[in-house]
């Protein structure tokens, strides 16, 4: 069944509305290969040295509390990340992932005939909860792989509701200075929401870099959005939150699902958030072996792209034989999962999660093997 159908109240079956057919569905990367029993997954930008020992502890306390309902405000969590980050707990939203806040965000903001403006890059799941409330997704060219604030304004118009920008962007690794995104916000209309996706805010340390954070206290239409997924290790529990104006979490916060944040994830990111010898040990992993697989990447010939995230995207050759397709299928071979991106619009190019050092070694290693031996 299509979105063909007119009249929904004569169709032989329950028909979805307009434009939820024309959704596009998430495809997450690659994890298993055939014939590898144990291969090497840096597809999904995981934390490669797992969770804080605190954090696992905190984990497994919740056995004895699985048949409690989780707390529908995420009290501790709410208060151990105002304390740690001088936050106001009411201007904070927890969800199951990021994903969920945007997704919130869309379905708070967006009717139908509405629109959204993002990279032609940018993360899908910003897309998917625009098209699912009926509103259309405008994608700006994004110049050398980076959000361009020009070409983002050129879309807004009187129907956009929100700008989604990631900083730094997944899957480009590529960042913006605080200059350019308070450029941009400056630019917007005040009914218009800036959310800015700081997944990977961790992990770029540029003096001329700002996380957004104190955009929200300075403007009432400013969003920033954060995850323990990639600095904290905690990828499956699905803890996300955000920090946005009073009463923009007033509002969203009336159609979040009850007890969205269950209570081993609460747990966890608690702990988590208190591990700062972890958070260090991470952020010096990636600070290493980051700019040292961009170098050796580059040496090869391949044109890998500056990265302020915990992986690097690679440009491979169009020429047969040397494809970018046909080097992610060569290192699968291999046992070495990277994630191949053509999904984003990007079919030339690779993204490698920084692992560790033996990780990052196999991947040149395997890569120098691969453009040697294919014929040029």
């Amino acid at each position: 069944m299509t979105d063909t159908v007119l009249d929904r109240s004569a169709a032989p079956r329950p028909t979805p509305k307009p434009g939820i057919m024309d959704i596009a569905p998430y495809v997450p990367g690659q994890s298993k290969v055939d014939g590898v029993e144990h291969p090497l997954k840096l597809s999904a930008n995981e934390n490669i040295l797992g969770s804080s020992p605190d954090a696992r502890e905190a984990f497994s306390t919740a056995f004895d509390k699985l048949q409690m309902y989780p707390d529908g405000r995420t009290t501790a969590l709410r208060e151990a990340l105002a304390a740690k980050y001088g936050l106001e707990p009411e201007r904070l939203l927890f969800g199951c992932g990021s994903d969920e806040i945007f997704q919130l965000l869309n379905q708070a903001f967006l009717e139908p005939g509405d629109n959204i403006v993002q990279g032609e890059f940018g993360f899908g799941a910003y897309a998917i909860g625009a098209r699912a409330c009926q509103a259309q997704v405008r994608m700006a060219p994004e110049p050398n792989y980076r959000v361009d604030v020009d070409e983002l304004l050129k879309l807004v118009d009187a129907r956009t509701r929100i700008v989604f920008v990631a900083n730094p962007a997944n899957p480009t690794g590529t960042w913006n200075s605080a200059a350019e995104i308070r450029r941009l916000h400056a630019a917007l209309p005040p009914s218009v929401v800036l959310c800015l996706d700081g997944a990977y805010a961790e992990f770029c340390h540029d003096p001329a870099y700002e996380d957004g954070m104190s955009m929200v206290r300075e403007f009432d239409n400013v969003v920033v959005t954060r995850t323990f997924s990639k600095l904290h290790g905690l990828a499956a529990l699905r803890v996300g939150w955000a920090y946005m104006p009073e009463e923009m979490a007033g509002a969203i916060d009336r159609i979040r699902l009850p007890f969205n944040v269950n209570i081993p994830a609460q747990l966890a990111a608690v702990a988590a958030l208190a591990d700062d010898e972890f958070q260090q040990r991470s952020l010096a992993l990636v600070d290493q072996w980051r700019p040292w697989l961009t170098q050796q990447l580059g040496g090869l010939g391949l044109e890998p792209l500056p990265s302020a995230a915990n992986f690097v995207l690679v440009g491979f050759p169009t020429t047969p034989g040397k494809t970018a397709k046909e080097a992610d299928a060569f290192l699968s071979a291999r046992g070495l999962i990277v994630r191949y991106v053509a999904g984003y619009g990007l079919p030339n190019h690779l993204r490698i999660t920084i692992g560790l050092e033996e990780h990052n070694r196999a991947v040149v290693e395997a890569l120098q093997d691969f453009m040697k031996d294919q014929p040029a």
